[in-house]
């Protein structure tokens, strides 16, 4: 039997391919939860176009994900924090930090679970992170740590 899956099935296939699987399997488990449909003229019509939808959202996802590259590439982000003596800080910069000083000097708004801080940072200094904007856009930002 051929189905044409609508979700992520492990061990199957991703969402939108068409696949083959026993009869049993696709009439009894996947097609009453939802996760396929049959493959037939008009479901493959209907693939088709949510194909063509989910391109045109992918290339205005990319367009906006290269306006935030030049916008975090050319700032110089600086974080603030308390310094105690032989200029160690209080603690480590985290990634909440460092997604609060992009939004307040740069604007853009980005998901601290997608900042990831190479080194620990415990002492004043220039430092690098990885920000993962999209499954195939990792972007390099180097930030500041200044005496508050």
């Amino acid at each position: 039997m051929e189905v044409i899956l609508i979700k992520d099935v492990d061990n199957v296939g991703d969402a939108n391919t068409l696949v083959k699987v026993r009869d049993g399997y696709g009439r009894n488990y996947l097609i009453p939860r939802g996760l396929a449909v049959i493959a037939n003229d008009g479901n493959r019509k209907m693939m088709a176009e949510r194909l063509k939808a989910e391109e045109a959202r992918e290339r205005k996802l990319i367009e906006k994900i290269q306006d935030v590259i030049g916008k975090l590439q050319g700032s110089n982000i600086k974080v603030g924090a308390k310094v105690g003596q032989s200029d160690k800080i209080f603690g480590s910069i985290t990634n909440v930090q460092l997604a609060e000083a992009i939004k307040k000097q740069t604007g853009l708004v980005i998901d601290r679970k997608k900042i990831v801080i190479a080194e620990e940072v415990k002492t004043l200094g220039t430092f690098s992170a990885n920000v993962a904007l999209h499954k195939d856009h990792n972007i390099p930002v180097t930030f500041e740590v200044v005496e508050e």
